[in-house]
């Protein structure tokens, strides 16, 4: 019999063998290697790895940054206003002996679950110690820092480092809503009501301080035209004064011909009086003629 009959298996068996016992850790994951479950070596660098095939197996790990959404979970603060609360989390295995010691064949899962149950009773606790105010304000960035920071010591007993904690959404109850709408409203209403009486108030200030000035206006107007006339009134007066002491006679007769003037007006020509009335003097034809003469 050929000798490469029996030397082609063996040769097919150490190929197998050499292949089984090589395998790559990829930059972006870290290994473990098995013997029956104990682990014997830890391959953190990328490249190329061995392992004894058939005794030892080889367990991979993510090494980049993972995310983990926490599911909405309800927390009462301080106020006793409840919140649903939806949050996330960013971790990574830093520790893949740890790791697997403290998750053994669950694996991610695994510890998502655990993780899971770290970051809520954590979100709870520091939630649960301010109020919701806070927790709706600029101050939740320091809440998400408390809750990393509180998390990180039992997340590092499963070798995992959290690295960062975020709120993504804060809601009320469903079942609350309503009820805090309605009340926003009527305080919004109130808001108003307040708004529309001080208005109201400033508005009356104002028609009052302008009744005021159009009064003190008006009074200083007539006042000052009372002295106006006033003084017109004197100066007329004596105006004719003036002229009754130049001429007593003309003036006399002007204001007789101005008093016929406002007596006898339209059809208004007929007046009782005596024919010896002061009145008539200039309409007499005696006088008339006295004054002929005279000339």
């Amino acid at each position: 019999m050929n000798r490469s009959t029996y030397l082609l298996p063996v040769v097919v068996i150490l190929i197998a063998a050499l292949m089984s016992s090589v395998f790559i850790v990829d930059e972006r994951e870290k290994a473990l290697v098995l013997q029956f479950g104990r682990v014997v070596a830890v391959k953190e660098e990328p490249g190329l790895a061995f392992k004894i095939p058939l005794i030892q197996e080889v367990v991979r790990y993510d090494d980049r940054i993972l995310s983990r959404d926490i599911d909405p979970l309800e927390v009462t603060p301080l106020d006793d206003r409840r919140l649903v609360v939806d949050a996330f989390a960013r971790y990574r295995i830093v520790d893949v002996n740890q790791f697997r010691q403290a998750v053994g064949g669950g694996g991610i899962a695994f510890a998502e679950d655990r993780l899971d149950s770290i970051l809520r009773s954590e979100t709870r606790e520091v939630l649960g110690s301010v109020s919701s105010n806070d927790i709706l304000s600029s101050d939740r960035a320091a809440l998400m820092l408390r809750i990393r920071n509180s998390s990180i010591p039992q997340a590092r007993a499963l070798g995992v480092e959290i690295i960062d904690v975020r709120l993504k959404r804060t809601d009320l109850p469903s079942e609350n809503l309503d009820a805090t709408f309605e009340r926003m409203r009527a305080e919004r209403e109130r808001e108003a009501t307040d708004e529309r009486a001080r208005g109201n108030e400033a508005a009356q200030r104002v028609r009052a301080q302008a009744d005021r000035t159009v009064v003190e206006l008006v009074s200083d107007s007539e006042r000052q035209a009372e002295i106006i006339r006033g003084e017109a009134d004197a100066r007329r007066n004596a105006i004719f004064a003036d002229a009754f002491g130049a001429d007593p006679e003309f003036f006399e007769f002007y204001r007789s011909l101005t008093a016929y003037e406002r007596a006898l007006q339209g059809s208004n020509s007929t007046m009782v009086m005596s024919p010896d009335s002061e009145f008539f003097n200039y309409l007499r034809s005696d006088q008339g003629s006295r004054n002929a003469e005279g000339e």
